[in-house]
């Protein structure tokens, strides 16, 4: 799965698992600053990443985190070694 995949999926996530515009959506958009994300919402998204890509994130890693792209870098590292 390419980057771009990555992205839209996730995109979609964030659109369908928590009701962010999709419009706000962007690389650099900071989840908790940015799209008004709560901690808790963080850990649903995280729990989603892992159900939809088949990935594990620890903690240690879910923890540095902080913006959508950040999360699909881990993402594609994850599925692509």
């Amino acid at each position: 799965m390419d980057r771009t995949e990555i992205e839209s999926k996730l995109t979609d996530l964030l659109v369908d698992e928590l009701g962010i515009e999709r419009d706000a959506i962007t690389s650099n958009a900071k989840f908790e600053e940015d799209l008004d994300v709560d901690s808790l919402g963080v850990v649903e998204l995280l729990m989603a990443l892992e159900d939809n890509f088949g990935v594990k994130i620890p903690d240690e890693e879910a923890e540095q985190i902080t913006t959508v792209g950040e999360a699909v870098d881990l993402v594609e590292i994850k599925l692509n070694g």
